[in-house]
């Protein structure tokens, strides 16, 4: 078992693998181009080595995924990956389908087979069962309560445990949902999910001589009525089906965030703790790790003088729905649904990183606009603290060019002088190396600022309860 909780981050590129190393993930789980649930990984095997060699230089971990569900077509693949895959020699293989588990265990005997969230394991007699197959690490799914977390792990204390603890969370089973591969003809098994459960749906009705209408809400009838569903079994039970003029978001779930529960999961020695979000961007794989990585070792150090609420303001500056407790409380209830918006929101912004530096220059690629006299902050790793710096004009790393503004796209990067930072050139690497993040404010306005104001307070009493 693990002495201390491992933290785990996506890396759904080389340069997101490389970040959340550096913001201070334990281990990085990636998928490659084909034969895994990251079908839209943007690693090549040239990229899986070096991010590999990467990780092991770092003293971390890296596991790759293998946790598709077979259909016939598949399996002649398999002898091809899993030679690939005894090359590269990955800490873990992660796989769902118990057909491919007994081919890599029979074909691999080396390599260490843990079993994906996608296997759906939700009890401890699951648990047992894929321990005897030879797993060494069963992955929780999302539907466990801390109850029953707390509970498998009492009955089986010889296998290492991993559970979700930050991420997107699926309105179905996850990873089983139907809709999209219906709707869209994308299988969420196979990490192409379109994320239905996010779309706008309207209403219409259905006139007798079959044409087909659409109800229009508007200024003067919004408040005149309501949408209601009622199941067969449950008279009298009314479920509201909410719609607003962009239409109705009744399956959209907001995001998960157990940090105000993370005591819970390192007090019963859960032994790895995962992030979701392999699509997300560089910024979210640094705010992520820091911050977990930042709370974690803290509990560790001062459990009594341990408060959740010091670490919320750097996880509400990405992008979000709304967080959540997901099933760790219970149940779900409809504060776990977000039903006025799908869109996520955010007071920040990922700005860019540096991708390298050259002499006393860092080269930092722009991800979003950036005007003169507009703040930057530069997100320190290995600690909450931050580096401002405004600059009044902008020098192109390539051309020399000065603007006096800047805006992202193809590859675009300027060149910042470390003496910019007020600090000695040497110093100011050290404080921010290559792959240091850094973001800009863009405070939300009207409605916009309002809704996540009431899903901070929201989530506030929910965490207090």
């Amino acid at each position: 078992m693990l002495d201390k909780a491992e933290l785990l981050l996506p890396a759904g590129s080389l340069v997101k693998l490389k970040t959340a190393i550096l913001y201070g993930a334990d281990a990085v789980y990636a998928g490659t181009p084909d034969m895994c649930l990251r079908s839209q990984s943007k690693f090549s095997i040239e990229d899986l080595k070096e991010g590999i060699e990467f990780v092991h230089q770092h003293g971390k971990k890296i596991y790759l995924t293998l946790n598709l569900f077979m259909h016939n077509r598949d399996v002649e693949k398999l002898p091809q990956f899993v030679d690939t895959l005894r090359q590269l020699k990955p800490d873990g293989v992660l796989i769902a389908d118990p057909g491919v588990f007994q081919y890599v265990k029979d074909n691999a005997p080396e390599l260490n087979l843990f079993v994906s969230t996608q296997a759906n394991i939700c009890s401890y007699q699951s648990v047992k069962f894929w321990q005897k197959q030879g797993a060494k690490l069963c992955v929780l799914g999302r539907e466990v309560t801390f109850e029953e977390m707390k509970e498998i792990r009492e009955k089986c204390p010889d296998i290492l445990l991993e559970c979700f603890m930050h991420g997107a969370m699926c309105m179905s089973y996850s990873g089983r949902c139907l809709i999209s591969n219906y709707l869209a003809d994308r299988s969420a098994n196979q990490g192409k999910c379109a994320h239905c459960c996010r779309w706008h749906y309207k209403l219409h009705l259905r006139l007798k001589d079959g044409s087909v209408k659409e109800i229009e809400i508007n200024e003067q009838n919004k408040d005149a009525f309501e949408f209601l569903l009622e199941e067969e079994f449950r008279p009298g039970e009314y479920f509201e089906v909410v719609e607003d003029e962009h239409g109705g978001y009744m399956l959209n779930s907001k995001d998960m965030c157990l940090m105000p529960r993370l005591p819970d999961l390192l007090n019963i020695g859960m032994d790895s703790l995962k992030v979701e979000g392999r699509n997300k961007t560089e910024y979210y794989a640094a705010i992520v790790a820091r911050t977990y990585r930042q709370a974690i070792d803290d509990y560790y150090h001062s459990p009594e003088t341990w408060n959740y609420e010091k670490y919320m303001d750097d996880l509400y500056t990405l992008q979000n729905r709304g967080y959540c407790l997901g099933f760790h409380d219970g149940k779900l209830t409809n504060i776990s649904q977000n039903y006025e918006y799908t869109r996520t929101l955010g007071d920040w912004l990922f700005a860019g990183s540096i991708i390298e530096w050259q002499g006393n220059d860092a080269i930092f690629e722009v991800r979003n606009y950036i005007d003169k006299g507009e703040f930057i902050e530069f997100l320190i790793p290995g600690s909450l603290e931050n580096i401002r710096l405004t600059l009044n004009e902008f020098t192109d790393a390539e051309t020399g060019e000065k603007t006096e503004k800047v805006s992202a796209g193809q590859g675009k990067k300027i060149r910042i002088s470390a003496a910019a930072f007020g600090k000695t050139a040497d110093e100011i690497k050290k404080i921010l190396p290559q792959y240091t993040i850094a973001r800009k404010l863009s405070p939300l306005k009207g409605e916009n600022a309002e809704m996540l104001k009431h899903k901070k307070a929201e989530f506030c009493e929910l965490c207090n309860k």
